[in-house]
C-alpha cells in the first residue's frame, strides 16, 4: 500500500503531524514501536505533571492552616500518586489512540526503518516485517534521557526520568544530576513528599537557560523549601557498590561526598536517529540532529524529519508546530516558517518559570538599548489571597521601538500566562499598547500590565 505521508514516530510532533496530514487529504499512517503519544505523553509532560499535582496538594494539606482549615494528619501514599500518575498517562495514550482512528490514520505497530526509494520497513513485534512506502516520509523519532560517560544509568541506582517516574519505593535520600526542567521538577516533586534531595549543577546558576534573576530567585524558593543546591558543581564519580550510592562532586569549595539511595541523571536527552536506516538513505545529520531546511526537508527529496531529532528546542510544543508547518508545505499551502525566537519555555515546579525570547543579558550583548520592567507578586492581590506570594514578572522592551524583546516569569500559574506575551510578540505589540491592555482584576496576568508599566514609570500598584 502506498501513502502520501508515513510519520516515524507517535509522540506530540508524530501524532500532530498525521493527523493534520489526513486533514489536509493526504492519505497517512503512523509507525510507532512502543505507546502511542510517545515519550511526552507515557513517560515525560503529562505523568510528571500528574506527580506535580499530587505534590502540590499535599503541600496544601500540610499547609492547611494558613487558610484557616484544621487537618488532623497527612501523608504521602508515594505508590498511589505513582499510580494516579500512569493512569492519567494511560488515559492520555487512549485519547491519541481516538484521535488517530477519527481521523483515518493508519497505524502500524513496530519498530520502522527508513529505506531508499521512500520506503520504510517495518518490524513487528512478533518478528513479522513489512515494507510500506510514500511519496512523503517524516522522521519524528524524539530523543531519550542523555547519559554522561561518568554517569552511567544502570535502571536501578543511577536512573532517568524514566525511571523516576515508577519507583517502586520512594527513595529517602536523593540526588539530582542537572537542574533543567526535568531536574527541578522532579527535586521539587520529591522533595515535597519528603525526599531529602540535593541538585547539582555545572553552571553557576539553576534553570540556566533562564534570565539570571529567574535563577536566583527559584534558587532562593527551592532553598526554602528544603532543597541543596550545589552551583558550579560537577559529579566526577558514582560508588554504586554499596547498598545505596556514594556521590562524589567537585565544588568551587573543594571535593565532597554525598551518601544517597538514587541518583537521578537530567542533564538533557539524546536524539533517537541511530539504527533508523538515516545512513543507507544518505540523509545528512551533524551533531547528533539530522539536518532540515526551514520547512523540514532534509537532503534527500521526499524524507522530512521534525521535533527532538532536528536542532533547536527539544519542546513537545515545538515539535506539533514543526509537523504541521512539515504537512501544510508538504500539501501545497504556503506555511510561515516557525520563528524560534519565539517560543516559551515552561518549568512547572512550584514556583514554576516561564519565559519566552531574550534575556537581559541576551538582549544587551545583541546591541539593544532596553527598558526592564519588574512587578513581584508580593504586591498582586490576586497573589496574597491565594497565599503564593513568591516570585515576579520582568519584561525587557526595546526602548527605541517599544518591541518586547523578552518575557521571564515565576510564581504561581505562570505557565498559564505566559502565552499572552508570545502573543504580544507575534503581533508586534508595543510596551505602551501592552499598558493599555485592560487585564481582568484581581488576577495574576495584571502583573504582566503593571511590569510592562514599571518600565515606562507609569506602574500604579507598587
Amino acid at each position: 500500500m502506498k501513502y502520501d505521508v508515513i510519520v516515524l514516530g507517535s509522540g506530540p510532533g508524530g501524532y500532530v503531524t498525521a493527523i493534520r496530514a489526513s486533514q489536509l487529504g493526504l492519505k497517512t499512517a503512523i509507525i510507532e514501536r512502543e505507546e502511542l503519544g510517545g515519550i511526552c505523553l507515557n513517560w515525560g509532560c503529562i505523568p510528571t505533571k500528574a506527580l506535580l499535582k499530587s505534590a502540590n496538594v499535599f503541600e496544601y494539606i500540610q499547609h492547611a492552616e494558613s487558610y484557616g482549615i484544621k487537618v488532623s494528619s497527612s501523608e504521602a501514599d508515594f505508590g498511589a500518586m505513582v499510580g494516579r500518575s500512569r493512569d492519567v498517562a494511560d488515559g492520555m495514550s487512549k485519547g491519541v489512540t481516538f484521535l488517530l482512528k477519527k481521523n483515518k490514520v493508519d497505524v502500524i505497530m513496530g519498530s520502522g526503518k527508513v529505506l531508499t526509494g521512500k520506503r520504510i520497513e517495518v518490524k513487528a513485534h512478533d518478528g513479522g516485517t513489512q515494507v510500506i512506502e510514500a511519496s512523503n516520509i517524516i522522521i519524528a523519532t524524539g530523543a531519550r534521557s542523555r547519559e554522561l560517560p561518568n554517569l552511567k544509568q544502570d535502571g536501578k541506582k543511577i536512573i532517568g526520568y524514566r525511571e523516576a517516574l515508577t519507583l517502586k519505593t520512594q527513595p529517602k535520600k536523593m540526588v539530582v544530576v542537572g537542574s533543567g526542567a526535568i531536574g527541578v521538577e522532579f527535586a521539587y516533586f520529591y522533595n515535597a513528599i519528603g525526599t531529602d534531595v540535593t541538585v547539582v549543577e555545572y553552571m553557576d546558576s539553576i534553570v540556566p537557560v533562564e534570565d539570571k534573576e529567574i535563577g536566583k530567585q527559584l534558587g532562593r524558593s527551592l532553598k526554602k523549601q528544603g532543597i541543596s543546591i550545589k552551583t558550579s558543581s560537577e559529579v566526577t564519580s558514582v560508588d554504586t557498590s554499596g547498598s545505596g550510592c556514594k556521590v562524589t562532586v567537585k565544588t568551587k569549595k573543594g571535593e565532597e561526598v554525598i551518601a544517597c539511595d538514587i541518583v537521578l541523571s537530567a542533564v538533557g536527552v539524546i536524539a533517537n536517529i541511530e539504527n533508523i536506516g538515516l545512513e543507507d538513505v544518505g540523509i545528512v545529520t551533524d551533531n547528533g540532529k539530522v539536518i532540515v531546511d526551514e520547512y523540514y526537508g532534509t537532503n534527500i527529496p521526499g524524507y522530512f524529519a521534525i521535533g527532538d531529532c532536528v536542532p533547536g528546542q527539544s519542546l513537545a510544543h515545538v515539535a506539533s508546530a514543526e509537523g504541521i508547518i512539515c504537512v501544510e508545505k508538504i500539501s501545497g499551502a504556503n506555511p510561515e516558517a516557525l520563528d524560534y525566537g519565539n517560543i516559551p519555555g515552561c518549568t512547572y515546579c512550584s514556583p514554576e518559570v516561564a519565559s519566552v525570547g531574550m534575556t537581559e543579558e541576551a538582549a544587551k550583548e545583541a546591541g539593544y538599548d532596553i527598558k526592564v520592567g519588574k512587578f513581584p507578586f508580593s504586591a498582586s492581590g490576586k497573589a496574597s489571597a491565594s497565599g503564593h506570594k513568591d516570585g515576579f514578572v520582568k519584561l525587557i522592551f526595546d526602548a527605541k521601538y517599544g518591541e518586547l524583546l523578552g518575557g521571564h516569569m515565576i510564581g504561581a500559574n505562570v505557565t498559564e500566562m505566559v502565552a499572552e506575551l508570545v502573543a504580544v510578540r507575534k503581533l508586534e505589540t508595543t510596551g505602551h499598547e501592552l499598558i493599555k491592555t485592560v487585564h481582568p482584576h484581581p488576577t495574576l496576568s495584571e502583573a504582566i500590565m503593571e511590569a510592562a508599566a514599571a518600565a515606562y514609570d507609569e506602574v500604579i500598584h507598587l
